[in-house]
């Protein structure tokens, strides 16, 4: 594979990072890309026995999960309402 020489420092700058060789490091995101687009394009399949469960847990009412709602109450960090700052 041919690459501009800039695409390889940033490459091998990453792969510094993550403690792997120019190889390793592009053989995994390569793979990790790969599996990306299959996951996006490959057709679930189910039995219609299945498929008659799954239509009845959409069409049911829907349901809390408390850990969920408690994520949602929490303030996101960069919203820290109880620091003063010096303006």
């Amino acid at each position: 594979m041919r690459l501009p020489e800039s695409d390889i420092a940033i490459i091998d700058r990453a792969a510094r990072l993550r403690g792997r060789s120019r190889t390793d490091f592009v053989r995994e995101a390569a793979v990790r890309a790969a599996e990306d687009v299959l996951m996006e394009t490959v057709p679930i399949r189910m039995t219609p026995s299945g498929f008659k469960v799954f239509m009845a847990v959409l069409s049911g009412p829907a349901t809390s999960v408390p850990e969920m709602v408690e994520l949602f109450r929490r303030a996101a960090p960069w919203e820290d309402h109880g620091s003063k700052t010096g303006s």
